[in-house]
């Protein structure tokens, strides 16, 4: 009697067909994507066929990996990651810094920060005391992470009047990140800054999470406004070929109406 010959699928053929699978798409239209045929794309995601790095990559492009996960799926079929890691104080990100320091000064009088992976600052404009004034000085102790400090009950969420709603904005906008892209550790946080937040009962005239930071402020001399309304605009590096610099996020806060606009001017203006 013959014994039968059991077939692993490889670590890249495993990585391949989950990728695939949580991106939704079949292995026809990622084979158009990619240039090559359905036929060939079974062989791979059964372990029948090993791919060249040149394919490789191509899949990769096609599913819409983040670089991080582009390295790893190279590491998975044998061969070496394409993109570097810098450190943030590597030289060849000078050019980077130096842009970063200007737009952010540039933003004044309003806050700015530069945030990299799980919401840890990389640098803020002077204006970010605003979101710092009042918070328990452990949750500012480098490395500082911006998320926890926006809604844990000793950081700014003792001063949002709209935590609940405006709380699981931030939330829910983690959870959309990690269905796109699997990650412990996204989860743990995610997990952790929903245990901060109130339970909310939305009403008939809810709106969902898309709302402005009500903010109390702390600075007070009789002439601030009882709040101050923030938008954001988050700003990404979508043509970076650095891990770093890839996963770094420019977040921009904006007066959403007059009252506070003049209360920021007249703080924080440049001199």
């Amino acid at each position: 009697m013959t014994a039968m010959a059991v077939t692993t699928a490889s670590p890249f053929a495993q990585q391949l067909r989950q990728w695939r699978t949580l991106r939704r798409i079949s292995q026809l239209d990622l084979a158009i994507r990619a240039e090559t045929s359905q036929r060939y794309l079974s062989f791979l995601e059964q372990g029948r066929s090993h791919p060249g790095r040149t394919m490789v990559v191509r899949l990769a492009e096609s599913l819409g990996l983040s670089l991080r996960e582009r390295n790893n799926l190279l590491l998975a079929a044998g061969y070496a990651p394409a993109f570097p890691e810098s450190g943030l104080d590597a030289p060849e990100l000078g050019a980077v810094r130096e842009a970063l320091r200007t737009i952010l000064h540039g933003h004044l009088p309003y806050p700015a920060v530069v945030t990299r992976r799980y919401g840890e600052l990389v640098a803020a404009n002077p204006a970010f005391a605003l979101l710092t004034e009042g918070c328990a000085p452990a949750l500012l102790e480098p490395p500082l992470n911006l998320l926890r400090l926006a809604l844990h009950p000793d950081g700014l969420a003792r001063r949002v009047l709209n935590l609940p709603e405006w709380g699981r904005h931030i939330t829910d906008s983690l959870r959309t990140l990690a269905v796109r892209s699997p990650d412990p550790k996204l989860d743990a946080l995610t997990a952790e800054l929903d245990s901060y937040l109130p339970p909310i009962d939305p009403g008939p005239n809810h709106v969902g999470f898309a709302v402005p930071l009500r903010l109390r402020p702390v600075i007070s001399d009789g002439s601030e406004p009882a709040e101050l309304r923030l938008i954001t605009t988050l700003t990404s590096f979508a043509t970076a070929t650095d891990i770093t610099l890839a996963e770094m996020h420019l977040e921009a806060f904006l007066p959403a109406d007059q009252p506070t606009s003049d209360y920021l001017r007249a703080r924080f203006a440049p001199a």
